[in-house]
């Protein structure tokens, strides 16, 4: 069989985290694909369980970008029984079952091309009984097509300084994973993907994104606690930060985090923390003092499932409320969300210069599946990269009287003095505070700093506009349209393409800022639209629902909350649900 130029490859791999190395089979696949000129694509599921129980990931490659998961399966790689029994019936026809059958005997089917490898003998034999994992890797680039040679400079990359042993053990198994199939299964492959003309990619996962982003920003202090899905942001930054002159700190809570992030800020450095849900809980009161003295900072909150504990290992889209609302009383804050990997890097930056501009906490939603995916993407353009500077205080402008920190001014914002300049001391107050940072409780003084606060905050539109923070595609004028948010953008480009060559054109817009939301550039998008469809990661609706508040029309919701990314074909089959009933209500 062989695979035509305008189609992909999905291939699942599961088996017992136990016995390790899951993972790592398809990140090492993926990795070789890229470096063979393909666009890559990976999800993964893993437990909770600190060892034990099912884990997953899959690899979607393509010689065009993808940006799904994919939907049915071309090859599944199944370490062991649970894994054939849970993902056998996700095989296309024709499809290839690839098994260690070490662990499992599968009953034969006409349909599905069945390989049988003993992956630990064959891992014993070149005296590597752990390499089982690397032989699977090995058996899958034959299968695949892929060139052994990239696969060997893959390994070299990845261990190459795990010492000459490690090396040459884990070189031996690769080549005996392919070799066994060469020999048992036919030289021929059973798929073969074009690549295109070599070109340079950056094979990165979003968290590793973000935290380049982060660097580039200027992000010079980092302090978090460690949190799945978050901890490879600290992890990444631990390594790096201190290359740049910065400071990474592990606290002991989330609390202390976002209050020693406060306390960088206040001495003029661009600092974040990351977390999710449970950690962005514990920072609420800390996000209200951030607003109440108008200090500036990043919260990245990766998302997962909950309430609670929850499923940590699982996505969701859960934490819009949360971050929109999070903190007693009005406590107006920027909310912002990436829709891809790469957008993770220039949204990062935005992130940082709206903090500093306006003064405030900045809450930056990602998720479980985009944080730990890795993607093929095009390396980072730093030409785009603008750093937006901290309005400070001037020592020698003697024009407006005494330094008052919170002086009222015309879109909100006042200048901010550091430590150690002269005339410039003021106390940061949690409590309602005149201009001059003075404790105040007067009625009046009240309304005039609550309006302040939130006036700023509207001014950030102007900042949303210059540099058209969404997205927006499809066709302008169709009568279906779908407004979502987040990392849901990657299926819905593949649904809607593929309802387009079906005769169902769809419009589509993605703001990448959630507080303060776009509406008059969403009302213009909706307007004379016969139906739009808001497809989110969580169960009530979240986006949906304040997009509800805001316009008085009503919107189709694609709620998903099962732990796992949408797929593409659960789009189109909604927009097809949809339009044939436009066309019903036309033709009544």
């Amino acid at each position: 069989m062989s695979v035509s130029d305008n189609q992909d490859l999905v291939v699942r791999i599961g088996g017992d985290s136990a016995k390790g190395g899951i993972v790592l089979t398809g990140e090492t696949l993926a990795r070789i694909a890229a470096l063979s000129g393909l666009e890559v694509y990976t999800t993964r599921t893993i437990p909770a369980e600190i060892k034990g129980g099912h884990v997953m990931i899959q690899v979607r490659a393509a010689p065009y970008p993808v940006t799904s998961q994919g939907d049915d399966l071309d090859i599944l790689l199944a370490y062991d029984q649970e894994t054939y029994d849970r993902y056998y019936t996700l095989l296309k026809p024709g499809a290839v079952l690839v098994y260690n059958s070490n662990e499992l005997q599968p009953p034969a089917d006409s349909q599905i091309v069945h390989y049988g490898l003993p992956l630990d003998q064959i891992a014993k034999s070149v005296g590597f009984a752990r390499g089982w994992n690397i032989v699977a890797v090995g058996a899958l680039v034959k299968l695949l097509d892929l060139n052994l040679e990239k696969g060997k400079e893959v390994i070299i990359r990845q261990l190459g300084r795990k010492g000459e042993d490690v090396l040459k053990n884990n070189l031996l198994a690769l080549e005996a994973g392919y070799r066994y199939v060469e020999e048992h299964f036919g030289a021929e492959s059973p798929y073969h993907l074009p690549t295109r003309a070599q070109e340079e990619r950056l094979a990165l996962s979003g968290n590793q994104a973000l935290a380049i982003g982060a660097l580039a920003a200027g992000c010079k202090f980092y302090a978090g606690y460690p949190i799945t899905p978050a901890s490879d942001i600290m992890e990444f930054l631990a390594a790096e930060l201190p290359r740049v002159g910065g400071t990474m700190v592990q606290a002991e809570d989330e609390m202390a985090a976002l209050a020693m992030v406060l306390g960088a800020s206040f001495t003029g450095v661009r600092a974040m923390t990351a977390t999710s849900g449970p950690g962005l809980d514990l920072m609420n009161e800390l996000i209200g003092h951030a607003v109440m003295t108008e200090t500036p900072c990043v919260i990245v909150d990766v998302q997962r499932c909950g309430p609670s504990t929850g499923m940590p290992t699982k996505v969701s889209q859960g934490d819009l409320m949360t971050a929109l609302y999070g903190s007693h009383d009005d406590a107006p804050r920027i909310v912002m969300a990436p829709v891809s990997i790469e957008d993770n890097f220039y949204l990062i930056i935005h992130a940082f210069n709206l903090a500093e501009k306006y003064q405030t906490p900045v809450i930056f939603l990602s998720d479980q599946d985009m944080s730990v995916r890795v993607q093929t993407i095009p390396p980072f353009d730093l030409s785009r990269v603008h750093i937006e500077p901290r309005l400070l205080y001037d020592p020698n402008d003697n024009s407006t009287g005494p330094y008052e920190r919170y002086r009222l001014t015309e879109d909100g914002v006042s200048p901010m003095s550091l430590p150690g300049m002269p005339g410039g001391q003021y106390t940061a107050e949690g409590l309602e505070h005149y201009p001059d940072g003075a404790p105040g409780f007067e009625p009046d003084l009240h309304q005039r700093m609550m309006e302040k606060r939130a006036r700023k905050i509207q001014r950030a539109l102007e900042y949303v506009e210059r540099w058209r923070l969404w997205e927006e595609f499809g066709d302008a004028d169709a009568p279906v349209a779908i407004i979502g948010w987040g990392s849901t953008i990657g299926p819905v480009r593949e649904a809607v393409a593929r309802a387009a060559e079906n005769g169902m054109p769809v419009a589509v817009f993605y703001p990448k800022v959630l507080n303060p939301l776009p509406v008059e550039r969403i009302g213009r998008f909706i307007q004379n639209r016969q139906a739009v469809i808001v497809p989110e990661m969580n169960m009530s609706g979240q986006f949906a629902d304040l997009l509800t508040v805001r316009f008085t029309r009503p919107f189709i919701r694609l709620n998903k909350y099962r732990g796992h990314p949408f797929r593409a074909g659960e789009i189109y089959d909604k927009i097809r649900e949809v339009y044939e009933r436009v066309i019903e209500r036309a033709t009544a």
